[in-house]
């Protein structure tokens, strides 16, 4: 009678492939940390292999240990802060005061954002005294079409408006997705000077937002209030 071995899956992808599958393995605790065991699971191979994974990127800083397991490193978030334009703290530096002056009039949730390529970065977010859910956060991203921020620095942006020449993509049944659409509506942005978003982003919420402009016509940032529409349910 003979018995036979099973052999290990071999495990095909590249080391890079392998390496990022580790960093999204993170998820929630990327600040906090896990054991080789369960990043193993949640990339799905091997723990020797983990064990060489995470070494490579130990070495390279971009994980660091913690306690006996590992998280995020210092190089990672540097290469995250390098995504975005230098300008951004100062931007932020100089219109946070503005931000606060609006939450301060408004009780409401506000928002400070700046466009990068056809996405906008949220710079700043401070929280209304009932605040609602939303998808916005500081240093989050999200299209520039389906947002009030967004849609205000597009329609003074016309490089940037410009690359949005495809179908766009949907987030609610009222977001904007056909580019002639869009058009019209920066167009009629630009001749009131603020923009809304009803409902584009997440359902039961909107907005209205209103441009900051550097010397020469240029807009660097937006600035935004956020509210529950009219006759929603609670979001979340």
């Amino acid at each position: 009678m003979t018995t036979s071995v099973a052999e290990p899956v071999r495990d095909d992808r590249a080391a890079v492939d392998k390496a990022i599958s580790h960093l999204v393995a993170f998820g929630d605790q990327a600040s906090s940390g896990l054991g080789v065991t369960e990043l193993a699971r949640r990339a799905q191979m091997s723990k020797s292999t983990a064990y060489r994974v995470l070494g490579m990127l130990e070495r390279n800083a971009v994980v660091e240990r913690a306690g006996t397991g590992y998280r995020l490193g210092s190089r990672l978030h540097e290469l995250g802060r390098a995504v975005y334009a230098p300008g951004h703290d100062r931007i932020r530096d100089l219109l946070l005061p503005f931000l606060t002056d609006l939450y301060e009039i408004t009780r409401h949730t506000v928002h400070l954002a700046t466009l990068h390529g056809t996405d906008v970065v949220y710079l700043a977010k401070l929280y209304g005294h009932r605040p609602v859910p939303a998808p916005s956060r500081i240093g989050g991203r999200l299209p520039a079409h389906c947002t009030a921020v967004g849609k205000i620095q597009l329609a003074y942006d016309y490089a940037a408006a410009a690359q949005l020449a495809g179908p766009l993509r949907r987030f609610t049944a009222r977001t904007i997705t056909d580019p002639a659409e869009l058009a019209a509506e920066l167009d009629r942005i630009r001749r009131v000077g603020i923009a809304f978003d009803e409902q584009e982003s997440q359902l039961g919420l909107s907005c209205v937002a209103a441009p900051v402009f550097a010397a020469g016509g240029r807009p660097i940032a937006a600035m935004s209030m956020r509210v529950r529409s009219a006759g929603s349910t609670p979001v979340g």
